[in-house]
């Protein structure tokens, strides 16, 4: 991957930000289980932050992805995952299919609000009783006349509390179940709409999660985005942004645990030595910068692809594999180097511990990121290799 100047100036710009209007508040906003989104994302609209790569018509920047790339690997300097998580919803969740197969009218109304930082947006694909099996979500939509009427309730919805709108997967048909989805756009103001209350999460707690329930609600069908059928391949989609935000966003993140697991390990000292001077431990460390390295590498190749335009859902679903998993090693392995301060809830390690196991479960669990790779390979039962 070769960056310019303006992918420079870019990540420059993002971490002014992060500095200037993330960091002095995070913790207030941990200790209150939620943060300011529509005045963080006003902030963040007005430096075109929302909509690096979404078309100028809509007050985007137009650029390539490679320029989200960039904004999503900077956000993960940020102290905890929950606004970085937060931000990709916006970017990387709910409106990729809104730009990309919605209608004018469409983007006009939900897409340009959004990328300026106006309105807060959500995406509700999952379900209690569905998790990473889309097809097998329940919620419907029946048409009336011009309008669908939709019931049923979405699960561990971020941004929900705070959302104006939300990109949501339902059931427009009986067919079979990859042919009768669409995304259909629902204002949480709209009657019949309830958010429930926060969910008490592990993690991610800066992040306000909420169930959703539809009962009775009626939007016109323009807000359908694209063809009626064709949701189940707009959310897939939709995945491969998602991932390789979650996967790109973990890189700072770990980074960050392994350099002040390192600075606190050559501060304290055991048996008449710093703990940075045992080899098991500086051995460590470049493991695990290693590994960070790698998956920075199988991330920057997968953009490169999806910029020249090709289908990554392979590389993606690795990288998101990948980084779960590596995560969960980094966060566990750095905490155990603080000893007992390591288990102390406010520690650096202990907090990336919480907030990071959520990217082997949200966007597609481990299990479903190794079924579409076996897929790819040739390996699933009854398969052939593409």
């Amino acid at each position: 991957m070769k960056f310019t100047e303006q992918h420079d100036q870019l990540r420059r710009t993002v971490r002014e930000v992060i500095e200037k209007e993330v960091a002095p508040y995070d913790t207030a906003w941990e200790e209150a289980g939620a943060f300011p989104a529509h005045q963080l994302f006003k902030k963040l609209g007005a430096l075109g932050l929302l909509g690096i790569n979404k078309p100028e018509a809509s007050g985007g920047m137009g650029l390539d992805y490679s320029y989200q790339l960039v904004m999503d690997e900077e956000m993960g300097g940020c102290a905890g995952g929950s606004i970085a998580m937060a931000v990709g919803v916006q970017t990387s969740m709910a409106t990729p299919a809104l730009s990309r197969f919605g209608t004018d009218e469409l983007r006009r109304e939900f897409l340009v609000p959004a990328i300026a930082g106006d309105q807060v947006a959500a995406i509700a694909v999952s379900e209690a009783g569905g998790g990473s099996d889309v097809a097998a979500l329940k919620t419907t939509a029946r048409k009336d006349g011009a309008d669908y009427v939709i019931n049923g309730s979405k699960m561990w919805i971020t941004n929900a509390a705070q959302a104006d709108w939300m990109c949501v997967l339902v059931n427009t048909s009986d067919d079979k179940p990859h042919i009768n989805k669409s995304l259909v756009i629902i204002p949480t103001k709209t009657r019949g709409v309830n958010v429930g209350g926060k969910l008490d999460k592990l993690g991610m707690r800066t992040s306000d999660t909420c169930p959703v329930f539809f009962e009775d609600v009626r939007v016109p069908q323009r807000h359908r985005i694209g063809e009626e059928g064709m949701g189940f391949m707009m959310q897939m989609v939709q995945f491969q942004e998602e991932r390789l935000m979650g996967a790109a966003s973990a890189l700072k993140s770990m980074e960050k645990v392994i350099n002040s697991t390192i600075q606190y390990c050559r501060e304290r000292s055991t048996f008449g030595q710093p703990l940075i001077d045992n080899q098991v431990i500086h051995f460590r460390m470049a493991e695990l910068q290693t590994e960070v390295e790698c998956l920075r590498a199988l991330i920057y190749s997968a953009v490169e692809q999806y910029v020249d335009g090709n289908d990554v859902t392979q590389l993606a679903s690795m990288a998101k594999l990948k980084g779960g998993r590596l995560t969960r090693q980094v966060t566990d392995a750095c905490l155990q180097y603080w000893g007992g301060m390591g288990f102390m809830w406010d520690n650096i390690a202990s907090r990336a511990y919480r907030d990071s196991r959520l990217l082997s479960i949200g966007g597609g669990a481990d299990e479903i990121m190794l079924g579409i790779i076996c897929k790819f390979m040739g390996i699933l039962p009854g398969k052939k290799r593409k």
